[in-house]
C-alpha cells in the first residue's frame, strides 16, 4: 500500500511546482481578491481548482492519446482557450479606468458564483494543462493504476491548485495590497490585461 502511494508524492511535487507557475489564473485571481474582495478570490480559485481536478480526471483517462490520434481537435480548443483569454483581457482593459464598484451597488459587483464560474473556465481554457498533466502521470504513474488513483489524483489536483490559488487570494486581498492596487488601479489592469493578451495570443499561434 505505501510503495502505490509515492508516485502520488511525486506526482503531487510536480503539479505543485506547475501551480505556483504565473499564468491566467494567477493574474484573475489576484484581480478579483484585490479589486473585488477575499471571498471573490477564494471563489475564484475553487473554480480554477476544479477545472484542475476536470483535467487531471480527463488526463489519467488518457485525454492525451485522443488530442494526439485527433490534431484538429487540440487546435479548436487552443483556439477556443485563446480567444476566451483574448475576451477577458479586453474586459480587464476596458474597466481599467472605472472605479471599485461599492459593495450596495448590485448591478455592478460579480457574485460569487460569477466569480467561481470565470476561475473555472478561464483554467479550462487552456488544453496545454491537461496535455503537461498527462505526461507528468506518464512519467510517474505505475504501469499498473491502482483504481483509487482515479480519484485521489483528481482529488490532488483539485487540492494542490485550489490549495496555492486560495492562498494567493488570502494574501493579496489584505488591506495593503487593496490599497496599493487602489492607487494605481489603471495601470496595474491595464498591465494585467497586456498579460492575459499576449498568453491569449501564444496559446493560439504557438504550440
Amino acid at each position: 500500500m505505501f510503495e502505490s502511494l509515492i508516485p502520488l508524492f511525486s506526482i503531487a511535487m510536480a503539479l505543485m511546482l506547475g501551480a505556483i507557475s504565473p499564468g491566467p489564473s494567477f493574474i484573475y485571481v489576484a484581480q478579483n481578491s484585490i479589486s473585488k474582495s477575499r471571498k471573490h478570490g477564494l471563489f475564484t480559485a475553487l473554480g480554477t481548482g476544479t477545472g484542475a481536478a476536470l483535467f487531471g480526471f480527463l488526463a489519467v483517462m488518457g485525454l492525451q492519446a485522443v488530442l494526439l490520434a485527433v490534431p484538429s481537435a487540440y487546435l479548436i480548443l487552443k483556439i477556443g482557450g485563446g480567444l476566451y483569454l483574448l475576451w477577458l483581457a479586453f474586459k480587464i482593459i476596458k474597466h481599467a479606468k472605472e472605479p471599485i464598484a461599492m459593495e450596495n451597488d448590485a448591478k455592478s459587483k460579480m457574485t460569487y458564483k460569477q466569480a467561481y464560474r470565470y476561475g473555472l473556465i478561464t483554467q479550462l481554457s487552456n488544453p496545454k494543462i491537461a496535455v503537461v498533466l498527462a505526461s507528468v502521470f506518464t512519467a510517474l504513474l505505475p504501469k499498473e493504476i491502482p483504481n483509487y488513483y482515479y480519484v485521489a489524483l483528481p482529488l490532488i489536483c483539485f487540492m494542490i491548485d485550489a490549495g496555492w490559488y486560495s492562498c494567493v487570494a488570502m494574501l493579496l486581498s489584505s488591506e495593503k495590497p487593496r490599497k496599493m492596487y487602489l492607487k494605481a488601479k489603471t495601470g496595474v489592469d491595464r498591465v494585467a490585461g497586456s498579460i492575459v493578451s499576449v498568453l491569449g495570443l501564444k496559446l493560439i499561434f504557438f504550440k
